[in-house]
């Protein structure tokens, strides 16, 4: 089956609802999504939405947290972009209806989470953002966009000019090809590489394999953030916000001690990659860790999400402590785009956590993740309002069939390879003997037809688990979330340093978007 369109959008998150929603006002847009709607990380995201929108906050200071929180390993000029547009675009969002949390008082309430100086974190539904703002986007899009449910996205399609001209998916009933001027990649991050995870289950990086693959530009793949509270009874459960400890909750250990006093001036809301740091060392040496709740009045009301989870796992709040551990949560890295989503392979777009702007850094703040959703989703969407035009070559690249390594981990083993060797703190040795495992990160030209969707999706499994470990052991110090055993300091030499991946090769460049690689930093290090 053939579909000819204007735009396909392959993902059905935030990033995806919002741009389609922007785009149905000229073109005809279809989603295709390999699960539904309700599976994606997006719909699970129990934090709110950062931003900006009273005048006791200003964005100088919000984007000084965000820089701060990831240890200033940012494209600066794309961090204004997200902060100073994204107040504007939430401000919008509210004026135009969706539904926030509002205190006795009657003004929104606005959370604190960790690293903000500020209470600026808009909810909905208490613990329940993410699910709202979906079912919201999703309710008012009109009849010109399609949402495709169930259908696996396993090939990007290049014309003879080399630019981006379709994708080849496979359904429960067969296979299918979209043909379109755009392809945007919304498919969310890589998270389900690792046996402990906040993501779904499926989430195992596919846009960034679908890109590499195709040969468009990937970077910051080293950076994987862990969340340091994820419920945890005989393994991960799901997510305890942040925003419980933003409203008094505090990490203890078996005996109700305080873990966090006097590891950082921010205490419990010390960025993410510190307090998960902190979970993990105390989990390894043989200690519980706990989220200690008493001080938080009226739990169940403020938190219904994260008190129905404890419920179902049969963890008793009567005791005001929650068993947590760290997880897998969130990918700073991703397909290098501008800030209105383009890669390097022209007419292919990313935004989301799948695409990478340089807005998070070596570790991204609390809650930035719903902004950046809808401000890069919009802010794509009207550049190609306002400048995209029809493709007329669907004149495909001869490209002969591959065949796959023989050698893929399997899933389980991957997953618990990648935490022990490239999870929370990494080592050369560790990632050395992952990577002996893994699939070459020299590209992989070829067709994948023929093969079945839970092959192929191992193998994107392996080849973006390959990049993470690469990046991972190219990069010999330890900035945010990624921390090396034996290199457990920042380098001066890796500051504003980019691990490059396109077209089978990888480099390290200056700048985000500089084209001339540092090859003679890159000689010296490889």
């Amino acid at each position: 089956m053939i579909i000819h369109t204007d735009i396909v959008i392959i993902g059905g998150g935030i990033a995806a609802l919002e741009a389609a929603r922007n785009l149905s006002s000229r073109f005809d847009v279809h989603i295709i999504t390999k699960a539904d709607l309700k599976n994606s990380s997006s719909y699970k995201a129990q934090g709110g939405i950062a931003a900006v929108i009273t005048t006791h906050d200003h964005t100088s200071l919000h984007i000084q947290d965000t820089l701060e929180a990831g240890e200033f390993h940012h494209h600066e000029e794309n961090v204004k972009a997200l902060i100073e547009n994204g107040s504007s675009i939430v401000k919008e969002l509210l004026q135009e209806g969706f539904k926030v949390d509002f205190d006795k008082d009657g003004e929104i309430s606005l959370g604190l989470e960790g690293a903000h100086s500020k209470h600026r974190i808009v909810h909905a539904g208490g613990d329940a953002t993410g699910k709202n703002l979906v079912n919201y986007l999703a309710g008012g899009l009109p009849p010109n966009v399609h949402i495709h449910t169930f259908e696996f996205a396993y090939e990007l399609l290049l014309n003879s000019a080399g630019e981006c001209c379709g994708v080849r998916v496979k359904t429960n009933e067969g296979e299918k090809s979209y043909y379109a001027s755009y392809i945007i990649l919304a498919t969310g991050g890589a998270g389900a590489l690792y046996e402990c995870t906040s993501n779904c289950e499926n989430s195992y990086g596919d846009g960034i394999a679908l890109a590499y693959l195709a040969g468009a530009a990937i970077t910051d793949m080293e950076f994987v953030q862990f969340h340091p509270s994820l419920l945890y009874v005989n393994g991960a459960r799901g997510l305890v916000s942040e925003a419980v400890r933003g409203a008094g909750g505090r990490f203890v250990d078996q005996n109700g001690k305080p873990i966090m006093d006097g590891k950082h001036p921010l205490g419990d809301l010390a960025p993410r990659h510190i307090t998960a740091h902190e979970m993990y060392k105390m989990r390894a040496s043989g200690q519980e860790t706990f989220i200690d709740i008493s001080r938080i009045d009226h739990f169940d009301k403020k938190f219904p999400t994260i008190h129905a989870l404890c419920h179902q796992n049969g963890v008793n709040l009567s005791n005001g402590k929650i068993p947590i551990a760290p997880g897998s949560h969130f990918l700073m890295g991703g397909v290098i785009t501008n800030r209105y989503g383009q890669t390097s392979i022209p007419r292919l777009f990313a935004i989301g956590e799948v695409a990478c702007t340089g807005v998070h850094g070596a570790n991204r703040l609390a809650s930035n993740s719903l902004l950046e959703g809808i401000t890069f989703g919009k802010m794509m969407a009207t550049h190609l309002l306002n400048n995209g035009n029809k493709q007329s070559n669907f004149i495909s690249k001869n490209e002969t069939g591959s065949s796959l390594p023989n050698n893929l981990y399997a899933k389980e083993s991957l997953q618990e390879a990648m935490l022990n060797c490239a999870g929370i703190v990494r080592s050369n040795e560790g990632l050395q003997k992952l990577i002996q495992q893994l699939p070459s990160i020299s590209s992989q030209k070829g067709r994948l037809q023929g093969y079945s969707k839970k092959l192929i999706e191992l193998y994107f499994m392996n080849i973006t688990a390959s990049l993470i470990a690469h990046a991972a052991q190219a990069r010999t110090e330890s900035r945010g979330a990624h921390i090396r055993s034996d290199y457990p300091s920042k380098d001066e030499l890796w500051q504003k340093k980019w691990i490059v991946f396109e077209q089978g090769k990888m480099n390290v460049r200056n700048d985000l978007y500089e084209c001339n690689q540092t090859e003679s930093y890159v000689n010296e290090l490889f």
